[in-house]
C-alpha cells in the first residue's frame, strides 16, 4: 500500500515540478521567475526526501537538507541582486 502512494506522491511532485519549470520559461517578469527557482528547488527536496523514503536509506534525507540550505540562500541571493543590482554591499 505505501509502494503505490509513494509513486502517487512522485507522480504529484514530478508534475508541479514541471508546472515550476513552465513558469520559469514563460514567467512575464522577474519575480514570477525567482519565485518559480524557488519552487523548484522546493520541489528538489521533496523529490529527494521521496527517493530517502522509496529507497530506505537515510542518506537522501542529508542530501534534501543540503539542497534546501542552498535554495534558500541562492533565491535570497537572487533576489537582492533583482532588486539591488549588487549581492554584497
Amino acid at each position: 500500500m505505501i509502494v503505490h502512494a509513494l509513486h502517487f506522491a512522485f507522480a504529484c511532485v514530478g508534475l508541479a515540478q514541471l508546472f515550476a519549470i513552465w513558469r520559469l520559461i514563460k514567467g512575464p517578469g522577474v519575480g514570477d521567475r525567482v519565485l518559480a527557482l524557488d519552487t523548484m528547488s522546493i520541489n528538489a527536496v521533496g523529490l529527494i526526501v521521496l527517493l530517502g523514503v522509496y529507497g530506505g536509506t537515510q542518506i537522501y534525507f542529508e542530501a534534501g537538507l543540503i539542497i534546501a540550505m542552498l535554495g534558500f540562500v541562492s533565491t535570497v541571493a537572487y533576489a537582492r541582486f533583482v532588486l539591488r543590482g549588487d549581492i554584497i554591499e
